[in-house]
């Protein structure tokens, strides 16, 4: 009888171990990197300057060529211009392109 009860005054001590490692497991293995993430792309976006490559988060490719508040205009090929929000950079064209050559060299 006594070895009941003193399974079942640990199992408790043991599942709250157990939900503290859960928590601790998601926090360093989806919460951390996305903030480490979210933060990256915040600094990138904020030293975004005139000239550079950038990727937009729909794909289009361009030259920054003018840079206001919150947005920016995007030059394309035989000189289109967009205006886009600044939030809407997804990566700088150069590492997009040295990506390309990485799978390609890889598969060759």
């Amino acid at each position: 009888m006594h070895a009941i009860i003193l399974q079942t005054q640990n199992s408790g001590w043991s599942s709250m171990i157990f939900m503290v490692a859960i928590i601790g497991i998601f926090y360093f293995f989806m919460i951390r990197p996305q903030q480490k993430k979210a933060k990256d792309q915040k600094k990138f976006v904020e030293e975004v300057k005139k000239g550079d490559l950038v990727v937009t988060i729909g794909g289009a490719h361009g030259r920054v060529a003018e840079i206001e508040d919150d947005t920016f205009v995007l030059e394309f090929e035989r000189g289109a211009r967009i205006r886009f929000s600044k939030s809407s950079i997804s990566m700088d064209s150069s590492k997009s392109a040295n990506a390309g050559k990485k799978t390609t060299t890889t598969n060759a």
